[in-house]
């Protein structure tokens, strides 16, 4: 049997929960759908624990409710994970969970979207009609996972970055953290405090930023304004951010990190590099990011996305 609602909501992360919020104030009826047991399931259980916010707190709030005057410039995650319980409260946003949305499609005759969602405690397909349908599933919604010769042959232990933690478990191991954007560096810096012979794979080089609030300053010995906005380009384009040193650097001048070059093959636990390097390693964390499912579930999307799930529109008009 359908059930009609004026809007449904796809992802209860803070964008889904946001809209909820916004739409509960002027009492339009909404409903989110969430695919894990929580909200914000990608900060709650697959963030590490020394992340903080990438972006200073004044361009991370939601919609009428600003950080405590007491938060710091860079929210740690269970400070973030907190203000996102008291928004929930607070917006009375009650997502479903544990529904995965399988299709969304536009009947034209009625003029209304058709969602079907798979119930996981039920086991039931549910079927809703609404009216308008808000994709908030995000560009972080399935880890990557990078085509490398032989990874499937690594005997030791492998896991994504949206498995770790901290690094307690792999003291005194020899891990390579292939990704060195900021959660591939901050996870390198992680395991090198634990104690951990750490290595990370970086294919090109870095544009290391220290983010400040309204402020970016770049570092590096050829920095120049071409190269500044090569980078803004770049993060406006792909989505990439420069990363923010929150003390791998000096690690990486001392040795205590090691760099190596791109992965060529792996056989068993043996790593090959570009440069002809070999090394053994006990552990390999991929750092390589995130990407888009809303192509797998949205059709007729009138075009809004491209190939890899990402908006096609910017601003102003987006």
């Amino acid at each position: 049997m359908k059930q009609e609602r004026v809007v449904v909501i796809v992802g209860a992360g803070p964008a889904g929960i946001a809209t909820s919020a916004c739409l509960n104030l002027l009492s339009i009826p909404n409903i989110v759908f969430e695919r894990e047991d929580c909200y914000a399931s990608l900060w709650q259980k697959k963030a590490y624990d020394r992340l903080k916010l990438h972006l200073a707190k004044s361009f991370c709030e939601l919609p009428h409710m600003s950080f405590p005057l007491s938060a710091p410039t860079f929210v740690p995650k269970d400070m973030f994970v907190q203000y996102l319980q008291n928004y929930v409260y607070q917006f009375n946003v009650a997502p479903l969970y544990q529904r995965s949305v399988k299709n969304a499609w536009y009947n034209r005759i009625a003029q209304k979207w058709v969602v079907t969602a798979k119930n996981w405690i039920s086991g039931v397909v549910e079927e809703y009609v609404c009216e308008f349908l808000v994709a908030a599933t995000g560009e972080n919604s399935e880890g990557i996972i990078p085509n490398v010769n032989g990874l499937d042959s690594f005997k030791v232990l492998f896991i994504h970055s949206s498995e770790y933690d901290n690094g307690k478990r792999f003291g005194h191991k020899d891990v390579l953290v292939v990704g060195a954007g900021n959660s591939g560096m901050e996870i390198a810096y992680d395991l090198c405090n634990w104690g951990a012979q750490t290595s990370i794979v970086v294919r090109s080089p870095v544009c290391e930023l220290i983010a400040l609030p309204h402020t970016c300053v770049y570092q590096g010995a050829s920095a120049t304004r071409n190269a500044i906005q090569r980078t803004i380009h770049d993060q406006k384009e792909t989505g990439r951010s420069p990363t923010i040193d929150v003390g791998k650097i000096s690690k990486i001048k001392t040795g205590d990190i090691e760099v190596m070059t791109a992965i060529e093959e792996i056989k068993g636990d043996q790593i090959k590099f570009t440069n002809g390097q070999e090394r053994q390693f006990d552990v390999i964390v991929v750092a390589t990011g995130f990407k888009s499912t809303v192509r797998k579930w949205l059709k007729d999307d009138g075009g809004l996305f491209n190939e890899n799930g990402i908006p096609k529109h910017k601003s102003p008009n987006h």
